[in-house]
């Protein structure tokens, strides 16, 4: 551990990072959109030390917003296929569907600025959705703008990370609020989709309710 704390260390990485060039960097980010369990948050980082803030930032933002927007007209091609129909199965999936297409770019938006909110999932319900790829692409470019931008900004000067600590418990503290806030945020969209779809389901009822009695 002290090997990895140790400031020439960190620098000799960077500059072999660096050295690989910046496909690499743009790179890493798009194949995160495909599998999310990869670091995308270190990704950001490594880019914003090894090319600087703006360039780095560029690159990931670039990287993240081409590799999501694939995923999502991927799913919008294919999502009726048999490899994807298990994925229409799950009870939430189908209400964040039926929700994403009634409330459109706001709550997207809100999702994706939060770098531990689960853009892979929101990817997926806005393919599968009736959303148009155009009102998806720019609430995508948005989002991923302002959730890179944090981590980059973050992120982008190792040697005051580990010359000042205070500033390192700054960075640690507002890193656990922004996991904190995605987390919350996840609680709150799952209880606003439960209301909405609840509240559908009643309106449902009462206007077949109310076409059964002029029937009768």
């Amino acid at each position: 551990m002290e090997n990895w704390l140790d400031l020439d260390t960190l620098y000799e990485l960077t500059s072999q990072y660096r050295a690989l060039g910046p496909l690499l960097g743009f790179l890493l980010p798009f194949i995160e959109a495909f599998l999310p369990f990869l670091p995308l948050f270190v990704f950001v980082i490594a880019n914003a030390n090894a090319y600087g803030f703006l360039f780095g930032f560029l690159i990931s933002w670039g990287g993240t917003v081409a590799g999501s927007y694939t995923v999502f007209l991927l799913i919008r091609k294919y999502g009726d296929a048999k490899v994807f129909r298990f994925l229409t199965k799950s009870e939430r999936v189908r209400k964040l569907i039926q929700w994403v297409e009634r409330n459109s770019f706001g709550p997207l938006f809100v999702l994706l600025c939060f770098p531990f909110t689960p853009s892979a999932l929101v990817n997926l319900v806005a393919g599968l959705s009736n959303l148009k790829k155009k009102v998806y692409l720019f609430t995508l470019m948005a989002g991923k703008f302002v959730m890179i931008g944090i981590a980059s900004f973050i992120g982008h000067d190792l040697r005051s990370l580990i010359t000042q600590p205070g500033r390192t418990a700054v960075v640690a503290i507002v890193i656990f609020l922004l996991w904190l806030g995605g987390k919350q945020l996840e609680k709150w969209l799952d209880k606003r989709v439960e209301n909405d779809i609840s509240s559908i389901r009643e309106e449902q009822t009462a206007a077949e309710e109310e076409r059964r009695e002029k029937e009768n």
